[in-house]
């Protein structure tokens, strides 16, 4: 479980998020939605420590994140992992060495271990095989995966995923949930996923955060938001629908 407490954060003026409180459930995704510019991508920034709140803590299971130093937060970064939005794959490295490179940061295991935990993964991910193959020879959808594949390398407790279905087509994007969901389940951690796919929201989003303007303006699951009357989601919710259904016709 995470707790964040009372996040605020400043950009110089810009005054980015207002005293967010909220608790991600361990074993379900929990999803924060809502508009450019509404403090999302800030917020799992303030959570796994990219970006620093001016007031406000985060808990990570009764160990408050944010009053550590450098040192103290390593053991908590062995137990998260992270897919960026776009994926974020160094290209120099093969799917191999890219899922190995965070067992080469923070663990003392042979290079045959490293290799089997790879397999392993690359498995779970159905990507068995393509461990010499570079970024460049992969697409948008196995690119995903392969950052998924990274992710789990450590047995996360918390997992951390920014608009994972960014630039993928409808049906692969269902692929990508339901093996985000099935992974969260499997490990049961806390997974925390930011995104404006309202075909997550609906299809994963067991606990969902909706901010507006940097506070927190909903909450609650995808069963729920079907029938709430809060006029700023609703908005949102069929913005998003309207925007996915004219993609979908060109």
């Amino acid at each position: 479980m995470i707790e964040v407490k009372n996040i605020h954060k400043y950009f110089g003026e810009n005054y980015v998020l207002k005293g967010i409180s909220a608790t991600f459930r361990e074993g379900v995704c929990n999803l924060i939605i809502g508009g450019s510019g509404s403090g999302k991508t800030t917020l799992l920034k303030c959570m796994v420590g990219l970006h620093e709140p001016e007031e406000g803590s985060v808990i990570y299971d009764s160990r408050d994140f944010t009053r550590m130093n450098f040192e103290s937060r390593i053991e908590i970064r062995t137990e998260i992992g992270m897919l960026f939005q776009g994926s974020a794959l160094f290209d120099s490295m093969t799917v191999e060495e890219n899922i190995m490179f965070p067992l080469n940061m923070f663990t003392e295991q042979s290079r045959k271990e490293k290799r089997e935990r790879a397999n392993f993964c690359l498995e779970r991910v159905n990507l068995a095989g393509k461990n010499l193959l570079f970024p460049a020879e992969l697409s948008g959808g196995m690119k995903k995966r392969v950052g998924i594949a990274r992710a789990i390398a450590m047995n996360p407790k918390y997992l951390f995923v920014d608009e994972p279905n960014s630039g993928l087509d409808p049906k692969t994007s269902i692929v990508i949930d339901e093996l985000i969901q099935e992974l969260t389940e499997e490990y049961n951690s806390t997974t925390v996923i930011v995104t404006h796919d309202m075909n997550s929201v609906m299809g994963i989003g067991e606990n969902i955060i909706f901010l507006h303007q940097g506070e927190k303006w909903w909450e609650g699951s995808n069963k729920e938001i079907a029938h709430t009357d809060n006029k700023e989601l609703n908005e949102f919710v069929f913005a998003s629908k309207f925007m996915e259904s004219a993609k979908a016709k060109f």
